[in-house]
């Protein structure tokens, strides 16, 4: 199970190195239009395995308290939105077509802050892999290796086209491909560092494993409506936003049931 867990943590990041790994061979930076629609694509995702592989799995490890078996789901989103509140005040980033930082105030280049900004919505993807893992490594029975796998895959998947978003721009600001790329794949390295954290301490977080599970799907809605939304709608023709981030949520929530 170890070497499922290993794999599962490790998904999530190839996905990342692979999207960023686009900057090898495509010559130029990706579209506004693109952008938009692979923005769209990743919320999507990221709503889908909210519901499907976080809250809803722990409502049911809850459901021993009856009708109040809402409370940790609820107590733990809360608690998931205002931790990526605080980090989204503290930590400078710079989000996509915003001509303003966010954060403290910071000296750092454009092209570090859009790194962070990657970077702080990363955090709840890898939290959401670890919490999964550690659930289904404790004998959980609402978490299934195949609903972790989904979940590590659907991740994946979105974390594709951000390597993309990231690498392209770095390399058309200056930086070589090698560089541009690792700076791309680096972004999400927090993940799997964040993600085997958690399944470490997995015995010690299973009394409060609904919490973190609905904590890991508050801080994604966070993200998505904080950051993705606003840069799916930017611009024009933000119909292929809305229609990317409805086949994002289509997929993700197809692997959860097909897989889980």
């Amino acid at each position: 199970m170890w070497i499922k867990t290993f794999i599962g943590i490790a998904i999530p990041f190839a996905g990342t190195a692979l999207g960023s790994a686009s900057v090898f061979f495509m010559k130029k930076e990706l579209g506004p239009a693109v952008q938009r629609a692979l923005t769209g694509f990743a919320g999507g995702v990221m709503v889908a395995a909210s519901v499907w592989s976080l809250i809803i799995p722990a409502i049911e490890q809850s459901a021993d308290m009856g009708r109040w078996s809402f409370v940790p789901a609820a107590v733990g989103f809360w608690l998931g939105v205002l931790f990526l509140l605080l980090l989204d005040r503290v930590i400078p980033h710079l989000h996509m077509y915003a001509d303003k930082a966010e954060g403290v105030r910071s000296r750092a280049a454009k092209t570090t802050m859009m790194v962070l900004a990657v970077t702080l919505h990363n955090i709840p993807e890898g939290m959401a892999v670890g919490v999964v893992f550690a659930g289904l490594l404790s004998g959980s029975s609402e978490i299934t290796a195949g609903g972790a796998l989904a979940l590590s895959v659907g991740i994946a998947i979105q974390n594709f086209p951000e390597g993309a978003i990231i690498s392209m721009p770095l390399h058309a600001e200056g930086k070589t491909k090698g560089r541009a790329f690792l700076d791309g794949a680096l972004s999400g390295a927090v993940e799997p560092v964040g993600a085997l954290l958690t399944v470490l301490f997995a015995g010690a977080l299973v009394p409060v494993m609904p919490y973190l599970l609905s904590f890991a799907a508050g801080a994604m809605i966070y993200v998505v409506v904080e950051e993705l939304i606003p840069e799916t709608a930017a611009g024009e023709h933000s119909n292929v936003g809305v229609l990317t981030f409805s086949l994002g949520f289509t997929l993700m929530m197809a692997l959860d049931v097909a897989l889980g």
